[in-house]
């Protein structure tokens, strides 16, 4: 290639020409663009593709090294690629080794309309200069160019290139200060995933560690306790710590979603049946009539002090009228740990607290419905957590049941967590 040719128009005159530009890699014909090293615009003119051109870098206001201006590969990347997605052309661009130093996709239609001669002018370009010798780290110029700096003097042209130097205006770099203060800068998918900190988890670490440590002191506390308490009553106080089961109500509303024919296989099974559908089932099978109290089994993995894992088998009770409660004893209301509603009040007047915001305040509230339902004004200030049933898709009712029994485990080791024992 001629010294005194400049890349961006041989580039600009083999586009126009429409040319058949080729790839080689020191001096050998080369397929992919990636693995050469000089782009060949005519069998005269031959391009190192890395070689800085006159057109500027975004942000750079004073360029002062070949740094500040894309290559010759990235202008060629942005005419070739002009057709292609934005993903599709910065997914390209990095491919080619050009992760950061590619036209960005709002300027690469400038970019091309300027290669093909479209428009006369862009504004990062840098016009030629008319001197062979030039700055260090300015892109070499053409002989018949205009000059940069119309105002510089003969004798700065004429000095050596090394003292050359461009001094900034005073004015000028406050000016710019204020600039790069608003300046917002542009990121892509790859770089908004770098974070700034480093990732510490000990604050997490430290609070597991305590509660641990809490942990093992109620055990050995609680150990003690017993050994200690030697009363008449303790045996009965055992048995009764057996079965000491956690109970759910549910309504026994006839129109419910949840009632005593499907309850069961919904909250043992995780499969949603209609209520008629599971009646009309156990009718068939010789059972008409639901029993009053429904034991319900799952599967409970809990962790110990030490940090061992334990599968254990947690039971629970369902009953629907507070008759089949009070079977339980006295104590029945305590061991209540969640309470499923339609949104209709009625349900509550037998109730130990017949008002829902108190009795919401005792127990975890469940508001069942359809997914398809609209928002209930009623349960605003019930204190609830909604459990959304789809009409149709019955393979999303694994999901459904799983966040059930995880808002239930949740309520029930913050508020009553001495049934969480069984």
């Amino acid at each position: 290639m001629n010294n005194d040719s400049d890349p961006l128009v041989a580039l600009r005159h083999a586009i126009k020409s429409k040319d058949k530009i080729t790839y080689t890699q020191n001096g050998e014909p080369c397929r992919d663009l990636i693995a050469a090293t000089h782009l060949v615009l005519s069998p005269a003119c031959s391009l190192p593709k890395s070689a800085p051109t006159r057109y500027r870098k975004p942000g750079v206001l004073m360029a002062s090294g070949p740094d500040d201006f894309f290559s010759v590969e990235a202008v060629y990347l942005a005419w070739l690629l002009q057709s292609a997605p934005g993903a599709e052309y910065m997914k390209q661009a990095r491919e080619n080794g050009l992760a950061v130093g590619f036209v960005s996709v709002t300027e690469r239609k400038n970019v091309v309309d300027w290669l093909e001669g479209k428009i006369a002018d862009h504004e990062r370009i840098l016009p030629l200069v008319v001197e062979s010798s030039t700055p260090p780290g300015t892109p070499p110029g053409g002989s018949k160019a205009l000059p940069t700096t119309p105002h510089r003097s003969n004798a700065a042209s004429q000095s050596s290139p090394s003292k050359r130097r461009y001094v900034a205006d005073s004015r000028d770099i406050e000016v710019v200060k204020k600039i790069k203060q608003n300046e917002v800068e542009l990121r892509d998918r790859n770089s908004v995933l770098r974070g700034i900190k480093p990732n510490n988890f000990s604050n997490i670490r430290q609070v597991y560690s305590d509660k641990l440590k809490k942990l093992k002191e109620a055990s050995r506390s609680g150990s003690s306790s017993a050994a200690a308490v030697a009363t008449p009553d303790a045996k009965s106080l055992a048995r009764k710590a057996r079965n000491n089961y956690p109970i759910i109500m549910i309504s026994s509303s006839p129109t419910a979603l949840i009632t005593m024919h499907n309850v069961k296989r919904f909250l043992q099974e995780s499969t949603f049946e209609p209520s008629q559908e599971a009646r009309e089932r156990a009718a068939a099978e010789g059972n008409p009539r639901p029993e009053d109290m429904i034991p319900i089994y799952r599967k409970r993995t809990s962790i110990d002090p030490s940090g061992k894992e334990h599968e254990t088998q947690a039971r629970y009770f369902v009953v629907d009228s507070v008759d089949a409660l009070g079977k339980f004893g006295p104590d029945a209301w305590d061991r209540v740990v969640c309470v499923m509603t339609t949104g209709q009040a009625w349900q509550f007047r037998p109730y130990k607290w017949n008002e829902p915001i108190q009795l919401f305040h005792h127990v975890k509230g469940i508001y069942v419905s359809w997914s398809n339902d609209p928002p209930n004004t009623k349960i605003k200030d019930w204190n609830v957590t909604e459990l959304k049933i789809d009409p149709l898709r019955r393979h999303v009712d694994k999901s459904v049941v799983a966040h059930f029994w995880k808002t239930l485990d949740t309520w029930t080791t913050a508020n009553k967590p001495w049934l969480m024992k069984g």
